[in-house]
C-alpha cells in the first residue's frame, strides 16, 4: 500500500527513472499499459496536435497509475515527436528505424516532453515542454550501422535514436533543455516536488 508521501513514477521507462534516480528523488516504479497508438490515432482525427497528445498521454498515464495505487502521488509521462507535421511513433522494426532516420536527416524536427502529476486522485500539476533538434545529413550506410548496433534498444525511443547515447552523434544542433529531450521536464518536476511536500531528500 503506497502513502501520501510515495511518489510514483506510472513507466517503465528506464531512462526517466535513471534521471529522477540520479536527481535524488525517492519514488516506486509501477508501469502502467496504455494503447498509445489508439490513443494518437483518435486525437489526431480529432485535429489534436502534439503538443495536446503529449499532455493527453501523460495524463492517461497519472490517472492509471493513481487507480492502481490510492492514496499516492502518481507522475506520468509521455513524449511525442512532430516532423513535418507529422507524428512519428517508436520504431517496431530496425528496418523502421532506419527508415525514420533517413526522414530526419539534414532537418530538424521537435519533441514534446509532458509529464502531469496525480495526488489524492486527481490531477494537480502538469507541464509540457518542447525541444527541437537539427540532425546531421548522415549517410545511409553510416545509419545503418547505428541502427544495427544500438538495436533493441532504441526500440522504445520515437526517431530510433538515443541521444544519450551514441545517438548524439546524430546531431548538429539542439535548442532546448537536454532532459526534455530525454523525456523527461525534470528541473519543472523537481520545482513542483520541492514545493509541495518533503519528496525529495
Amino acid at each position: 500500500m503506497h502513502t501520501a508521501d510515495t511518489l510514483i513514477l506510472a513507466s517503465g521507462s528506464e531512462i526517466r527513472a535513471t534521471l529522477l534516480r540520479n536527481a535524488g528523488v525517492r519514488f516506486d516504479v509501477v508501469p502502467v499499459h496504455v494503447d498509445e497508438e489508439a490513443v494518437k490515432a483518435s486525437l489526431i482525427a480529432e485535429g489534436a496536435g502534439a503538443r495536446d497528445i503529449a499532455d493527453t498521454l501523460a495524463e492517461i498515464k497519472a490517472a492509471k497509475g493513481a487507480n492502481a495505487s490510492p492514496g499516492a502521488m502518481v507522475l506520468g509521462c509521455d513524449q511525442v515527436l512532430e516532423f513535418e507535421g507529422r507524428i512519428l511513433s517508436k520504431p517496431e522494426t530496425e528496418e523502421r528505424a532506419l527508415d525514420d532516420l533517413m526522414a530526419l536527416r539534414g532537418k530538424s524536427h521537435r519533441l514534446h516532453s509532458a509529464a502531469v502529476i496525480h495526488d489524492g486522485g486527481r490531477p494537480v500539476w502538469r507541464h509540457v515542454e518542447q525541444a527541437e533538434l537539427t540532425m546531421h545529413d548522415v549517410d545511409f550506410a553510416w545509419a545503418a550501422a547505428y541502427v544495427s548496433r544500438n538495436w533493441p534498444a532504441i526500440a522504445s525511443s520515437v526517431g530510433g535514436y538515443r541521444i544519450e547515447e551514441e545517438g548524439a552523434q546524430l546531431f548538429s544542433r539542439i535548442d532546448g533543455d537536454h532532459f526534455v529531450v530525454q523525456g523527461l521536464p525534470l528541473l519543472q518536476i523537481l520545482a513542483h516536488l520541492t514545493q509541495h511536500g518533503t519528496r525529495r531528500p
